[in-house]
């Protein structure tokens, strides 16, 4: 009997081992499970790495039932004796522990408005001109966010919640997906991924991205509309803004979603400028503006007036040879040319619509949320230039091209001609779009090579029709209702080494070696005690 019990402990004692080196090669394995995860290392194969780990943690259990089976007495004792005592009180001690600590977040969660900001440089707090803002809402604004499923919507979210935790009731959002939800975003007026409506009373405003800054500009707006008039000119072969062949009628919607008040404007008939527009648009005209036309357009711009100009390459108009004063105005008074050239574009599908360069966008409130995001396709372009600097006035870039295209000088449009890169053509990148502001008159200029961009075939693709809307809203003087008081964050990060040998170091001393001292000190401790009796 003493020899069989002998032999059973000798194979109890081995599955223990077993156990022993399954868990610790459980605990390895997951430890490079998870630098995979964080990138830190790449296995050969990472199921065959996900294999080994369910081999060791099944050795481990084995070994444990192993041990089970020979040693029920032992075992038996150890669950009823002072160790499974004092053990119970601690499990009972650490669910308790992360009962509480469970509970705290999920009611701080729940509860953000009950939150102190306890950053050191009160991250979590708005500024006061945000605090004052939600404080003076006169009633409940709903803000409607539309992303789609290829945009995350957690910073987004943590920011509504943040607007709604300190509005005292009166701010709520919801998120809308405009894939899967195409009408809404229709009936809202929305073009465009990542774009915030705001709803209060019968009046509506758009965010164009979820920063504290714009939502902050669109409640001021709601707060205190006024009229902001936005004319269209006519009478030269212009799109139209309402429905018809070549129309502007879903940037008029946008625009008026937006609370602007859209009207055409023939300027030969009135021979003045209305007294309330903030901007005036004209989008493609097929014959040139008349020089009595650019006169009292220049009158208006010397007392404070805007100008967004999109004129088409001239095979794409009926100018001909004839002279175009507006051309001559804008490169006279803002440095801004229009060339006489036909953009092509290789990096495209189809050679004459050119494609913006993201990585190039000038930093300007126009292209702040396109940047890196949303290309702009403009069908049928032409160049833009600087020609040097004008006392008073900033000329900013907006767009280009990508290096693979050019300004054809020699442009014929006839079916079967051969177009190809000549030494008199200008070589890309191409500047398409160019803003320019004096700051003397305070006038505002946006030139774009193209208007079929904004046109109902093409608003609504990739970035355009935020283009536009962003250029109306420049020119408008509506994009800096609000300066916020800057914030200066602290920045404290832990810089990793770059060395993956060292991380890896860092990594087993905190989760293997640490740990496992803290055990075989536990182990020690219970043998000793256990041969004391």
């Amino acid at each position: 009997m003493k020899k069989k019990q002998q032999k059973t402990s000798r194979y109890s004692i081995a599955a223990l081992v077993v156990s022993l080196i399954g868990c610790l090669a459980t605990g390895v394995l997951l430890l490079l499970r998870g630098t995979v995860g964080l990138g830190l290392y790449t296995p050969p194969s990472v199921d065959t790495l996900n294999r080994y780990v369910f081999i060791a943690m099944g050795v481990l259990v084995l070994g444990i039932a192993a041990y089970v089976l020979m040693e029920p007495k032992k075992v038996s004792r150890f669950l009823s004796g002072r160790q499974a005592k004092y053990g119970s009180n601690a499990l009972v001690m650490s669910i308790a522990f992360f009962g509480i600590l469970i509970v705290a977040n999920a009611l701080a969660y729940q509860n953000p408005d009950q939150l102190a900001d306890a950053t050191e440089d009160k991250t979590n707090t708005f500024v006061e001109e945000t605090a004052n803002t939600l404080e003076a809402l006169p009633e409940k604004v709903t803000a409607t966010a539309f992303y789609s499923t290829n945009l995350s919507t957690t910073s987004a979210e943590e920011l509504l919640e943040k607007f709604k935790a300190a509005s005292n009731g009166k701010f709520d959002y919801r998120f809308v997906n405009p894939d899967t939800d195409p009408v809404a975003a229709r009936e809202a007026g929305i073009t465009g991924d990542g774009k915030i409506l705001l709803s209060m009373g019968g009046r509506q405003e758009v965010a164009s991205f979820a920063s504290e800054t714009e939502i902050t500009k669109a409640l001021i707006r709601l707060i205190d509309p006024e009229p902001r008039a936005v004319y269209f000119l006519t009478g030269h072969g212009e799109a139209t803004t309402e429905s018809g062949e070549i129309s502007m009628s879903l940037a008029r919607e946008t625009l008026e979603h937006k609370n602007y008040t859209i009207a055409s404007l023939n300027l030969l008939g009135t021979n003045k400028v209305p007294e309330d527009a903030l901007a005036i648009v004209i989008a493609g005209p097929l014959k040139p503006v008349s020089k009595q036309e650019v006169d009292l357009l220049k009158q208006y711009m010397e007392a404070g007036g805007s100008l967004v100009v999109m004129e088409n390459p001239i095979p794409f108009t009926e100018f001909g040879n004839s002279a175009d004063p507006l051309a001559d105005y804008l490169a006279s008074d803002w440095g801004i040319t229009l060339e006489d050239n036909v953009i092509i574009d290789l990096s495209s599908q189809q050679p004459l619509y050119a494609v913006s360069d993201v990585d190039t966008y000038g930093i300007h409130p126009i292209t702040a949320n396109l940047t890196q995001q949303y290309l702009v396709i403009m069908p049928q372009a032409r160049t833009i230039g600087i020609q040097g600097a004008i006392e008073g006035v900033i000329q900013t870039p907006l767009i280009f091209t990508t290096p693979n295209s050019w300004g054809e000088v020699s442009f014929v449009n006839a079916e079967g001609s051969q177009i190809a890169f000549d030494p008199e053509d200008l070589p890309g990148p191409l500047l398409m779009a160019a803003a320019g502001e004096n700051i003397n008159t305070k006038g505002r200029v946006v030139v774009f090579g193209n208007s079929f961009f904004a046109t109902d075939e093409a608003f609504e693709a990739y970035g355009n029709g935020n283009f536009f809307v962003n250029a109306v809203d420049w020119a408008a003087e509506q994009e800096n209702l609000i300066d916020l008081t800057p914030r200066v964050s602290r920045s404290r990060t832990f810089q990793p080494p770059q060395s993956q040998l060292y991380m890896i170091l860092i990594i087993l001393g905190v989760v293997i070696v640490l740990p496992g001292l803290v055990i075989l000190s536990g182990i020690a401790t219970w043998l000793q005690r256990r041969r004391q009796g």
